[in-house]
């Protein structure tokens, strides 16, 4: 028994981290909840362009079809006049998880705002698996899925990714990966761009 409590004493640290490791690369509400916290550090923030995006993607719009729950579509080239917010995720994409409450919180400041355009996109192979996650967690974000192939000025098969067009339609941001959508800049960013 004395032998047990020796080993425990000099190895309880690397104990605890492993059973932590082992924890975080089976459970993909561990890994968004570290990821939630890397991401409140600010060091993964996107920003929104004052312009079109240099590289050409913002020049022209590009058009292109989701589907709402009731089977509605919703096509981007008739959103022009309104800020779009889109947004591609999965249920099963850790960094998905991650970004989700901020996206809830900048949906909740926007959703009746006339000039804003929430789209965010579920990625899954099987879209019942994105319903009941955003029902299990009390997400009220709209649920949509792509009706055509995603172009490649909006998605390049990361997740996830965020993409926000201006009033003319024209890509302002464009970021892959996680971030947070709820801090005040952010907020200061798209009020600007309602205003445009």
């Amino acid at each position: 028994m004395n032998t047990t409590k020796i080993w425990i004493r000099k190895n309880g640290v690397t104990l605890i981290l492993g059973v932590l490791f082992i924890v975080l690369l089976v459970s993909p509400d561990a890994k968004a909840w570290l990821m939630r916290q890397m991401i409140a550090t600010g060091i993964f923030n996107s920003s929104i362009k004052d312009t079109a995006i240099a590289d050409g993607t913002g020049a022209t719009s590009v058009s292109f079809k989701v589907a709402d729950e009731k089977g509605e579509i919703i096509n981007t080239s008739q959103l022009k006049g309104k800020v779009v917010f889109i947004n591609f995720w999965a249920s099963w994409c850790p960094p998905c998880r991650a970004e989700f409450p901020s996206i809830q919180k900048l949906y909740e400041k926007y959703k009746a705002h006339p000039d804003m355009v929430f789209l965010t996109i579920n990625l899954d192979d099987n879209p019942e698996l994105g319903k009941v996650y955003l029902s299990d967690n009390q997400f009220t974000i709209p649920f949509l899925t792509p009706v055509q192939n995603i172009p490649k000025e909006y998605y390049s098969g990361s997740l996830p990714t965020t993409v926000v067009l201006d009033k003319q339609g024209k890509v302002r941001l464009h970021h892959t990966g996680m971030a947070d959508y709820s801090k005040a800049s952010f907020y200061d960013q798209m009020e600007q761009l309602l205003k445009e």
